[in-house]
C-alpha cells in the first residue's frame, strides 16, 4: 500500500452486544433493524414527519410526549404489537403522510432503539433499510471507518438484518470501486447477500427471503405479513435518516 494512503474499513456487528460503544468512537455507525424499526423510521420521515425521537423504554417515551404536548405521536411496539395508549405501532403502513406529516414521532421498539443507543459514542449514526439502501450507500461513500450494527431479535442474529448488512458492504465496493478492509462478520453478511440474490427467483425474491427469516416468521405469526412486503421495496425512498447524537433526534437529509 502506498505511504499515506488511508485504509478504509467496514465492519459488521450482527448483534449490538457484539460491539462495545467505545469501539465506535470516531466512526460512522449504521443501525439496521429491517423488520421493522429502521424501515418504519424511514417511512415516517419520507412521509413528512418532522423528526423521530427514539427512546429505550415506554415510560420515558410517554413522559417526553407529555412534556412536548401538541404535535406529537407515540409510536412503537413490544412483542411486535402496538403499546397500550400509543397512537401508532411499528408497522410502516401506519406512518402515512396524513398521519405523521409535520408531526414529531416519539418512538420505542424492542430491538431497534436499543441498537441506536449502542452507537451513542459514534461520530455519526445513520439508519438503514432496504427502502433507502442506495441513499445510505451514497452517504457512506466518503466515510473511511464504517461500522454496521444489526439489531437482531431478542439477542438472536436475524437473517433480514444480515442480508441488508451484506447488501451495504457489497454496494459500497461497487459504488466506490475501492476495496474495504472488512471483519469476518462483514464477509459473512456479504456472502449471505450474494447467495440470496443468486438463489432466489420470482416476482419478489427479497420478500421471499424476508418471509423465511426469523423476523419475517414472527410478523406472520402476529398478523403483520404485509409489513414484510413494505420492507422489501428496495430504494423506495431517496432519503438518509440520521440520528443527531446531541439532541437525540432522527431527521431526514
Amino acid at each position: 500500500m502506498p505511504a499515506g494512503k488511508t485504509v478504509r474499513t467496514v465492519a459488521v456487528h450482527l448483534l449490538p452486544d457484539l460491539v462495545e460503544p467505545p469501539q465506535l468512537a470516531g466512526k460512522t455507525a449504521v443501525v439496521i433493524d429491517v423488520l421493522r424499526a429502521t424501515t418504519t423510521v424511514v417511512h415516517a420521515l419520507a412521509n413528512g414527519a418532522r423528526e423521530v425521537l427514539p427512546f429505550l423504554n415506554v415510560d420515558d417515551a410517554r413522559a417526553k410526549a407529555k412534556l412536548i404536548g401538541a404535535g406529537v405521536l407515540l409510536g412503537g411496539e413490544r412483542g411486535g404489537l402496538r403499546i397500550e395508549g400509543f397512537q401508532l405501532g411499528n408497522s410502516p403502513a401506519e406512518y402515512s403522510e396524513q398521519v405523521v406529516g409535520g408531526k414529531t414521532v416519539i418512538f420505542t421498539t424492542t430491538n431497534g432503539t436499543r441498537a441506536m443507543q449502542r452507537c451513542k459514542l459514534a461520530k455519526r449514526v445513520l439508519l438503514a433499510s432496504f427502502v433507502n439502501l442506495s441513499a445510505v450507500c451514497r452517504e457512506l461513500a466518503d466515510e473511511s471507518e464504517i461500522d454496521i450494527v444489526c439489531a437482531g431479535t431478542d439477542g438472536h442474529v436475524t437473517r433480514e438484518d444480515t442480508l441488508l448488512a451484506g447488501a451495504i458492504v457489497d454496494d459500497l465496493s461497487r459504488l466506490t470501486g475501492l476495496e474495504f478492509k472488512t471483519n469476518d462478520q462483514a464477509d459473512i453478511a456479504a456472502d449471505a447477500w450474494r447467495s440470496a440474490v443468486g438463489d432466489l427467483t420470482g416476482t419478489s425474491p427479497l420478500g421471499q427471503a424476508l418471509r423465511a427469516s426469523r423476523g419475517g416468521r414472527n410478523l406472520i405469526d402476529i398478523g403483520h405479513e404485509n409489513d414484510i412486503d413494505l420492507a422489501a421495496q428496495i430504494d423506495q425512498f431517496d432519503l438518509v435518516a440520521e440520528l443527531d447524537l446531541t439532541s437525540w433526534r432522527i431527521t431526514a437529509k
